[in-house]
């Protein structure tokens, strides 16, 4: 080859080495939306912990005891005085609990309060104030199918990890460990998964909206139907469990036949099976289960409405009365001996009952 068709073929030939390169890293062009999702994840990760569940078990054929490492989730800062927030079944039956912050230190936790109805958990750690790092709080009243949400979480024990998705519903209606309703849920196509519960639901302003709690799936994992409870519940909730470690509900003061009982007999309502003396239900003339002079039983009063909202068990009974407080006067429907009778209550604090 000589030297003129060499000089000839060398532009060709850079080309093609040029075309093997990889081409210099552009500046990243961020959408709008991945701006916002960067922002967001960046502002509250540090607000977000890892929950370790810890139980103790006694070795076999051995007096030692052991930490057996029973499962763990995700809770977040609630305050700089070192509350935690998390659902309620993440740290159910556990011996000892630990919370991991960001920066990777870990500490032992304390309940504070626990609502299992709810399924929110209220812990507390001893924490530095500047590794404390609260959510700022959303208004879930303001929220509308279509908004965007963001979940945060360590599913299946990967630290910190983000999905985005939208409010799908409003109002949902899921069950709790101990079978109650939680109503006012919110419903959402961002992925959760094991390992996610407890972890904050927000908006694209970066404020909680909503505590991720469930999934709906045969198979244990995402399939699109995730469920939080909103920020507008923890609200009410939280400084009650801070003051008294549980829900603050006024009382009736009545003892009630299981809901089971009712179906057998096929009765809509709740049925009352005694009325504590000196609380709002003797004091209006409610009764419970009597016997007769001829030893026949008689079903005690069932309350079937409270201020004319139907009552058909102990758990929709329980949600009516949810938002009222002690000293409330509250109108009672009940059938008695197939007659309607309405009684009047003065509602009473909850430790009456105790």
């Amino acid at each position: 080859m000589t030297p003129d068709s060499r000089d000839t073929a060398r532009p060709a030939l850079n080309q093609a080495i040029a075309a093997d390169r990889p081409a210099p890293a552009p500046g990243i062009d961020l959408t709008s939306d991945e701006a916002n999702n960067i922002s967001v994840f960046e502002a509250a990760s540090p607000s977000v912990v890892f929950v370790t569940n810890t139980q103790l078990r006694r070795r076999r054929f051995s007096l030692n005891v052991m930490e057996i490492p029973k499962g763990s989730g995700t809770g977040f800062v609630w305050d700089e005085s070192g509350l935690i927030v998390t659902n309620f079944h993440v740290v159910y039956g556990a011996n000892k609990i630990t919370i991991t912050l960001q920066s990777g230190n870990s500490y032992e936790a304390e309940i504070v309060g626990a609502s299992p109805e709810k399924d929110i958990a209220l812990l507390s750690i001893k924490a530095p104030n500047e590794a404390l790092v609260p959510l700022p709080l959303g208004d879930s009243n303001q929220l509308a199918v279509g908004r965007k949400v963001l979940a945060i979480g360590n599913p299946f024990a990967l630290d910190t990890t983000l999905t985005v998705g939208v409010v799908s519903a409003l109002g949902r209606e899921i069950k709790s460990m101990n079978n109650r309703t939680i109503s006012g849920v919110i419903q959402t196509d961002a992925a959760i998964n094991p390992g996610n519960s407890g972890g904050p639901l927000l908006n694209s302003k970066g404020e909680l909206i909503g505590v991720n709690t469930a999934i709906y799936s045969p198979s244990g994992a995402s399939a699109g139907i995730g469920f939080a409870i909103p920020v507008a519940t923890l609200k009410n909730i939280i400084p009650q469990l801070q003051k008294y470690g549980r829900l603050y509900r006024p009382v009736l003061g009545i003892e009630t036949l299981s809901d089971s009982w009712a179906s057998r007999l096929k009765i809509k309502g709740v049925v009352l099976f005694a009325v504590k003396p000196g609380l709002p239900a003797a004091k209006a003339g409610m009764i419970g289960v009597r016997e007769d002079i001829r030893g026949n039983i008689h079903l005690g009063d069932v309350i079937i409405a409270i201020d004319g909202e139907p009552v058909t068990n102990e758990d929709s009974m329980l949600s009516l009365l949810e938002n009222r407080q002690p000293g409330d006067v509250v109108k009672v429907t009940c059938l008695r001996d197939d007659e309607i009778k309405e009684f009047e209550l003065k509602l009473a604090a909850p430790s009456s009952e105790l």
